[in-house]
């Protein structure tokens, strides 16, 4: 790095200090959820959120818009929503040199996406994101259109409904970067949401950017550039292939009960998204504690478990936490 970088570099942490400052204005609590989703935002990572309703999940996705100077749209995914709906179509306009197709986009084309409770859209609407979400692009009529930097996509889903529900495809499920759970408040802070509600609304109101665009791009560009030591990216990868039921390294738990472990892209992922943890702490580089601490949140959610490991009640994040304890 150049020494303007090294600078640049060395204010990271203080900077996305005060984006965390800025959404607990808003936010009560979540510290967790607050940090993983700078962990993805300065990776230009996908996450998905699972909480049941009314844990501030839409609330959080848009005070984060609001703190960074990005462009923000929301889709309400819900059964009769369609492809279209979401990527654009072309219409037949009328112009000075006769008749013709013009492309009209659709909220797809922004910089954060909110996909409000993605689950309750039938697979060929969900299937409209994965080209868009793997490659940053989409391709519509043939034409090939590129999406804007970044393209974040935060996801919600409510896991106690499943009536109306379609459960996301594995294909879709290993594109998100991070898989993350919002959990009820604590006693105090849900008492401190039910009194501050108008201070909390009206925070919500005059939230003003933070953190602009080019300064988002620009710490995401020095992430992505962070050495790694070969011993750090060496316990990813191992992390990763313990997860599949078939390797030598997999735990008994995981033969046992894992029907698909996680694939190369989630070793790619753990070790970016170390990197953006690191920074965050004013690292030079990834460490050992930030790959563990974030292999729950890159592997859960790629798993998918049989049915000794249901039958037993366990949960992917159980299965992750064993095999974190065997590597």
């Amino acid at each position: 790095m150049s020494q303007v970088e090294l600078a640049t570099f060395d204010a990271l942490p203080a900077r996305w200090n005060r984006l965390q400052d800025a959404l607990h204005q808003v936010i009560v609590g979540q510290n967790e959820a607050i940090g993983l989703l700078q962990v993805a935002l300065l990776c230009r990572g996908h996450v998905l959120v699972t909480g049941v309703p009314g844990l501030a999940k839409t609330l959080l996705v848009r005070t984060l818009a609001r703190a960074v100077s990005v462009d923000f749209r929301r889709i309400q995914f819900t059964p009769d929503l369609m492809p279209t709906d979401i990527i654009g179509t072309e219409l037949l306009q009328e112009t000075e040199h006769g008749r013709q197709m013009r492309f009209v986009p659709g909220p797809l084309f922004t910089q954060l996406l909110l996909a409000d409770e993605i689950n309750r859209t039938p697979p060929r609407t969900q299937s409209a994101l994965l080209e868009a979400m793997a490659e940053r692009q989409v391709t519509v009529f043939g034409k090939t259109r590129p999406l804007d930097d970044p393209f974040v996509v935060v996801a919600t889903q409510n896991p106690i409904e499943q009536e109306g529900t379609w459960p996301l495809p594995e294909a879709q499920l290993d594109r998100f970067m991070l898989g993350l759970r919002v959990d009820y408040p604590t006693l105090e802070e849900e008492k401190h949401i039910a009194a501050e509600a108008p201070r909390i609304r009206a925070a919500a109101a005059a939230m003003t950017p933070v953190l602009t665009r080019e300064e988002l791009l620009t710490d995401a560009d020095l992430v992505w550039r962070m050495p790694v030591a070969d011993s750090v990216a060496d316990l990813a990868v191992r992390l990763v292939r313990a997860t599949r039921p078939g390797d030598p390294s997999a735990p008994a738990l995981v033969r046992e009960g894992v029907a698909w472990g996680a694939g190369p892209r989630a070793a790619q992922d753990l070790i970016h998204a170390a990197k953006a943890m690191a920074a965050l702490e004013g690292a030079p580089t990834p460490a050992f504690k930030h790959v563990q601490a974030l292999a729950g949140p890159v592997l859960a959610h790629r798993l998918v478990l049989g049915y000794a490991a249901t039958g037993r009640g366990l949960t992917q994040a159980q299965v992750v936490a064993e095999v974190v304890k065997g590597v």
